[in-house]
């Protein structure tokens, strides 16, 4: 049992090791091998007992947009009881929102009040470590979602009206919106906060830096004594809920907001930690929407250079590939040519040989609970086929990076709307207190688990070199794919094996084409067999000049396949 004694300042943190508690470590598993569940703790599951909808058909998650503007229920005990649903699909880590006590309007977990406790909404601090214990008797990490640029809707500006970035001007302080909230009471001062409005453009600096995401109070990003004092507090907080409930690692939100100095020795200390409890693995990932040019400034070793003796500091280990997410829906949908979605892959793969590990395996996503970029709110199952989805994810778990899914997707939720909370449905229904939609026996869920757990077991798909493959309709001329309905294929080759994972993205159209091989890994006469989609073997052919080897493929519309050169 861990302490349960609430504190209220930071000077009341410990973090000498709870007495008798071994530190969970992994088998070993780096975290280029994971398969990602990303959920949101309001919207997974809740107390109850439930059964799942058995119709096996694609639906909508629960709740209508008023229901889902608000709290819908789901705790951290519904999820420890589901996580064989989790385990089953193939997933080995688990990602979930944030779970400190939030600001009463709050269902999401973003609007942090009280950075010491679980909000009681979703359980409480044992609920967390009992999930966490839970997971790591099947084999699963976890990764909390944490909050370092800003704190909830805590305060507010004079007359409680919206303030504004205006060429960073600091705004005056109004007043608390709690009398005994945030905590850790050092947060009660006005002077480790920002104060210079709501932010307009979030592509201008420092603006997007500075500036408060809507009534969401940024804290103070740059050099002043305030600012390095509150990261050395928020550094000792959640290094103090490593040790309280065993975490596995922290995607950290907006860090795109905030100062890579100030991630870098977030991320080196927090590490240095998890160190100290043995826990070796630790694992950072940050959500960075921009540029690919941006992500070396947080994602591994860099120098300080405003700490005096200028140590080496080593920043995240990942982000989120948004720009992979922003290509790869409309692909699969076949409303996009994949010129864009193959430069993406060159671009990882060129950065693999550049940076190694530190360049290639971003956590990769095809839906998620934001979905940036798109001015109506949609998921990626909204307007996708059941074999598109299924295709979708296969994509991101045999391709290059660490796949991530979101809840529901593997349910083919389709929700739509004009806000975040459309995207954010329940798996439990909020009109039935006898149903769910954690259905197993759902094609989509079934056959992305079949999929997964063949990448389990595959060190190709996990750690192979990747090629986008070159095609050809009369096995002598041969191109990339440049047409929105095609045929797209792809290897991971990893010393002598090559698998080749290949799509028809036309709805409508069969699609027979030749596919590059390796030439050296495969002779003339060799075979590649089916693992996925279909089944039996393909021999391998050559061209005249015998410098080109490849394989006839036929696939039917929407189809996803997987074939090895290596599998008996």
């Amino acid at each position: 049992m861990i302490q349960q004694n609430a504190i209220s300042s930071a000077t009341e943190i410990s973090l000498t090791p709870n007495p008798g508690k071994t530190y969970w470590k992994n088998s070993g598993r780096e975290w280029r091998e994971e398969f990602i569940y990303f959920l949101l703790v309001d919207r997974f599951h809740d107390d109850l007992t439930r059964k799942p909808v058995t119709d096996d058909i694609r639906r909508s998650g629960f709740g209508t947009s008023d229901q889902l503007q608000k709290i819908c229920g789901g705790t951290l005990k519904g999820i420890t009881r589901h996580l064989d649903y989790i385990n089953e699909l193939g997933c080995t880590a688990l990602w979930l929102s944030p779970v400190f006590e939030n600001n009463p309007s709050s269902y999401h977990g973003y609007a942090i009040q009280n950075f010491l406790d679980v909000d009681p909404r979703f359980g409480t601090k044992q609920d967390l470590a009992d999930l966490v214990d839970a997971a790591h008797a099947l084999d699963i990490r976890v990764f909390m979602d944490i909050v370092l640029h800003h704190s909830g809707d805590n305060w507010s500006y004079p007359n409680d009206e919206n303030y504004y970035y205006n060429q960073g001007a600091v705004f005056p302080f109004g007043s608390w919106r709690y009398q005994n909230r945030p905590l850790p009471i050092e947060l009660r001062n006005p002077e480790i906060y920002s104060r210079k409005g709501q932010i307009r453009n979030f592509d201008t600096y420092p603006e997007t830096k500075d500036g408060d995401f809507s009534t969401l109070k940024s804290f103070k990003n740059d050099n002043s004594p305030e600012a390095l004092y509150l990261q050395q507090m928020l550094t000792k907080i959640h290094c103090y809920w490593i040790k309280e409930v065993d975490i596995d690692g922290f995607r950290i939100d907006a860090v795109k907001h905030m100062s890579e100095d100030h991630v870098s020795q977030f991320c080196s200390h927090v590490r240095e930690y998890a160190y100290t409890l043995g826990k070796s693995n630790f694992f950072l990932f940050g959500e960075l929407v921009g540029p690919e040019e941006m992500y070396n400034k947080y994602i591994g070793p860099k120098t300080s250079v405003v700490v005096e003796d200028k140590a080496i500091y080593f920043g995240l280990n990942s982000v989120l590939d948004f720009p992979l997410y922003h290509i790869l829906a409309d692909v699969i949908r076949g409303i996009a040519t994949p010129d864009k979605l193959i430069a993406r892959y060159e671009s990882l793969r060129k950065n693999a040989m550049n940076r190694g590990e530190f360049g290639e395996f971003l956590v990769t996503f095809i839906d998620n609970h934001d979905q940036v970029g798109q001015v109506y709110k949609k998921r990626f199952g909204n307007g996708a086929t059941e074999n598109q989805v299924i295709a979708g994810i296969g994509f991101l778990l045999c391709s290059l990076g660490t796949p991530c899914i979101y809840y529901g997707t593997e349910q083919g939720f389709d929700g739509s709307g004009e806000n975040d909370s459309s995207i954010r449905e329940a798996m439990f229904s909020l009109e039935d207190a006898s149903l769910n939609a954690l259905n197993k026996a759902s094609h989509t869920y079934k056959e992305i688990a079949f999929i997964a757990a063949f990448r389990k077991r595959s060190p190709v798909l996990k750690f192979g070199r990747m090629y986008m493959r070159e095609l050809s309709d009369d096995g002598r001329n041969f191109h990339l794919p440049s047409f929105k309905k095609c045929l797209l294929a792809f290897s991971r080759v990893l010393y002598d094996q090559e698998i080749i994972v290949a799509y028809n993205s036309s709805l409508t159209d069969q699609d027979e084409e030749y596919v590059l091989v390796d030439p050296l890994l495969n002779p003339e006469g060799s075979k590649f067999k089916f693992v996925y989609g279909q089944s039996g073997h393909i021999s391998v052919l050559r061209n005249e000049e015998g410098n080109r080897h490849f394989i006839k493929l036929k696939l039917e519309p929407a189809q996803f396949v997987i074939l090895s050169n290596s599998e008996p």
